[in-house]
């Protein structure tokens, strides 16, 4: 059964200025944090709290994220790579971020910052503050998309797509002193194997100058096994046939090979979605006296909505390290159902603050 909509999604990670890239994850990262700023500021205004202290919640909930969430992917993920390469665990840049982590950091941060500046209890704080994280994870999914990354699992979805964009870069960076770009062309066809409906691509591959056809086509060979053989996923996104190469005799130095798309779940957007619709349903609860009353209530909701969904979201995404593969639950399902249970903790024992 074909899908309703299939999205090629052949767009690169960023802004290229010539001497640095704008990441589109950053961009989105940042707007995320702005966007909150300015909500967090209606909140304090509304609370009658001095705006001085926004600035500092801003730079505790930054620090935080951003160490909690490498520290977990670390800790959580990948603690045999990190633990014998400690340096490696400074690249950031590099990818691997855990929300699960960002989360437990934030929390000790609000603690912290409750006491010591705010003066106030920290579930009045995270009440409020959950909030624009939500809005803030709405946004990050959608950079995550833009840069092709953390995606769904190989399945004909209504909404399936193919990441290209991954797997130009791995050609360019393994391949770059031979092929000087990659292009992908949706054909009007497709194979069947084991279930799964492959599109079917024309990538075009241009060669550079001065490099002869049969090394050329001996890198292309290199190419199967790497493409179709490996398990890091992000090679999974294109499969090349067996049909033979083409060269283009209009466009010198070209050469056509048929290649199969991976289709895959666009999760990043399923969550996208969720992360929006729970900080809609967390900023209805806000306005609600009778609900923002009760101390921890809508940091309870907020735990058992979007970690509630996180667990049921891992079923279609793909796993994040090798070691996951053939496993009941996922690192991130464990991760989730402690979260969960705070959250029904909180949302049961959530009380009006005695004034």
């Amino acid at each position: 059964m074909q899908s309703l909509l299939a999205i090629t999604w052949d767009m690169g990670r960023g802004i290229d200025l010539g001497f640095f890239t704008i990441r589109y994850y950053s961009l989105l990262f940042a707007l995320g944090f702005v966007l909150g700023y300015f909500l967090m500021k209606k909140m304090f205004e509304k609370a009658g709290v001095a705006q001085e202290k926004l600035d500092s919640l801003l730079t505790y909930t930054v620090i935080a994220t951003v160490v909690g969430a490498r520290l977990g992917h670390v800790f959580f993920y990948q603690w045999d790579y990190y633990s014998q390469h400690p340096g490696e665990i400074l690249k950031v840049w590099e990818g691997g971020l855990a929300s699960h982590g960002a989360a437990i950091a934030i929390i000790i941060a609000i603690i912290i910052f409750s006491r010591k500046v705010l003066k106030k209890s920290p579930l009045w704080m995270l009440d409020r503050l959950v909030i624009t994280i939500a809005l803030a994870a709405a946004l990050i999914r959608i950079g995550n998309f833009a840069n092709s990354e953390i995606y769904g699992d190989i399945a004909n979805s209504n909404l399936e797509t193919v990441y290209t964009n991954p797997v130009r870069e791995r050609i360019l960076v393994n391949f770059g002193e031979i092929f000087e770009s990659v292009d992908f062309t949706e054909l009007d066809k497709n194979e069947i194997t084991d279930s799964i409906i492959y599109p079917v691509y024309d990538m075009q591959l241009q060669v550079l100058p001065g490099v002869s056809k049969q090394k050329a086509e001996n890198a292309i060979g290199a190419l199967k096994p790497y493409l179709n053989d490996r398990l890091d996923r992000e090679d999974k996104n294109i499969l090349i046939s067996n049909a033979s190469i083409r060269w283009d005799e209009q466009k010198k130095n070209s050469v056509h090979v048929e290649a199969l798309g991976v289709p895959r779940h666009p999760t990043q957007l399923y969550e996208a979605f969720a992360y929006f619709l729970i900080f809609l349903i967390l900023y209805r609860l806000y306005i609600m006296e009778g609900v923002i009353a009760r101390n921890g209530f809508i940091f309870g909701a907020f735990l058992i909505l979007l970690f509630g969904f996180r667990f049921f979201i891992e079923y279609y995404k793909e796993v994040q390290v090798s070691s996951e593969h053939g496993q009941g639950l996922l690192i991130g399902q464990w991760l989730s159902i402690p979260l969960v249970a705070i959250g029904l903790y909180f949302v049961v024992t959530a009380k009006k603050e005695k004034s």
